[in-house]
């Protein structure tokens, strides 16, 4: 009899945890393309004892279900990606990825993310990397996986990171990047850092990301929506310069077209609440996302936080009452935590940004250039302002009352949750 394949599901669950990623979808189907050559299951990452493949200690079979599955072994044993990209970058066997990880060892585990697992790695040159393994579960893992590959192959800029090569080797996906030593933006500003980073370096983390996004947007042919901007995907130097990480959910966007209809995907949060209610995905999506980092810079507070009562669970809603009081020099919006250490022109034209950024409509939010020279101080922060009609944009509103706004604010969440649900359940 043949053995039945697992139906693998995965239900919509709308929670408001901060850097949560929303990616939308169903998974009927456990087996993708390629002959089934991903499966969503993950084998032992004990490595092989013997040259033939042979495990001690413990069998490598794989679940019933699954008999088809390669072993450890016989993954070792290939001497070259199983499936290739128009790329120039480099095929890596699913070997020399175990052997420069130390068989993904925990001792070079580094984290995880939407894609999956992340470990360092050393390769023969003493390059080293980081190798982002797919996770087992990923709803949407091969395409992410593809876009990836073939998206950033073809970006090549100081604030992005830079893709070394891949692997697709049996059930497994890989991607190897270049290494970044100092973790994640997210890491310093909400996780265990030991120090608190001072003014300077966030003005140069801001600054560096708005370049990365500006390339994307309107030095790439066609144009990059990267739709996954968050604290989480900026990575960090030793001189703390920023790197956009993470293009799994990337979009191109051919310059004819005012935008791209899409599956909504992103982290809530950060996720733009225009394109959450239509699903039109244009460059200013990213803005609105970018805007959020801003905020999270300025104030240290996370995108979502579910401790705080009522309408403060947003960071956006949390700050729109006071942008006009800090663009006056007021510090409420300001991170105690910098004790008054900070430029305060810098800090001015950083709240205008996120100001900018952040605004209600699509259309009257600025392009990453403007944003890029307002934080260089190259132009003053009225710039911001070009081509947003009177009364339209909330960005530096204050003209209604906090009762009101609280209202406001958790009707807006309340509709971008049932449009979410509403989207996946169209789906099915």
């Amino acid at each position: 009899m043949q053995p039945q394949e697992p139906e693998v599901a995965l239900p919509f669950e709308f929670e408001l945890n901060q850097g949560e990623s929303f990616r939308q979808g169903h998974l009927p189907r456990p087996f993708l393309s390629r002959s089934n050559a991903f499966l969503p299951r993950r084998l032992p990452s004990s490595p092989p004892s013997s040259p033939d493949g042979s495990q001690s200690g413990g069998s490598l079979s794989p679940p019933s279900l699954l008999p088809h599955a390669p072993s450890r072994g016989e993954l070792l044993q290939l001497s070259s990606s199983s499936i290739a990209f128009g790329s120039s970058k480099s095929m890596f066997s699913y070997k020399e990825l175990w052997d420069g990880t130390d068989g993904f060892s925990d001792a070079n585990y580094l984290g995880k993310g939407g894609f999956g697992s992340v470990h360092k790695g050393i390769l023969p040159d003493g390059k080293e990397i980081a190798v982002k393994q797919l996770k087992a579960d990923s709803s949407q893992g091969e395409s992410e996986f593809k876009a990836e590959v073939e998206i950033i192959s073809r970006v090549h800029h100081k604030h992005l990171v830079s893709l070394v090569g891949y692997c697709s080797a049996g059930y497994e996906m890989l991607l190897a990047y270049e290494f970044v030593p100092n973790k994640t933006l997210e890491f310093h500003l909400h996780g265990k850092a030991q120090t608190i980073l001072d003014w300077s370096a966030r003005q140069l983390i801001a600054v560096g990301s708005a370049k990365g996004l500006e390339y994307l947007h309107e030095d790439c042919n066609p144009k990059i929506i990267h739709r996954d901007i968050k604290a989480a995907n900026i990575l960090l130097d030793s001189k703390f310069e920023a790197k956009v990480a993470d293009f799994g959910l990337a979009k191109d966007s051919p310059d004819s077209s005012t935008h791209v209809s899409t599956q909504v995907k992103g982290t809530f949060g950060y996720l733009d609440p225009e394109y959450a209610y239509t699903g039109r995905l244009t460059d200013k999506s990213d803005v609105y996302s970018y805007g959020v980092v801003l905020l999270e810079l300025i104030t240290g507070r996370v995108a979502i936080d579910k401790a705080n009562p009522h309408m403060d669970v947003n960071l956006v809603e949390w700050a729109r009452p006071f942008f006009m009081r800090a663009l006056k020099g007021k510090n409420d919006l300001v991170d105690p935590r910098l004790k008054k250490q900070f430029d305060r022109k810098e800090m001015t034209h950083m709240v205008a940004c996120a100001a900018a950024c952040t605004r209600q409509s699509a259309k009257d939010r600025p392009k990453m250039s403007q944003v890029v020279r307002v934080l260089e101080g190259a132009v003053p922060v009225e710039t911001l302002k070009a081509g947003v009609t009177r009364g339209h944009s909330r960005g530096y509103s204050r003209d209604y009352n906090s009762q009101q706004h609280r209202e406001e604010g958790m009707t807006k969440l309340k509709k971008i949750a049932s449009v979410l649900k509403g989207k996946w359940k169209s789906e099915q």
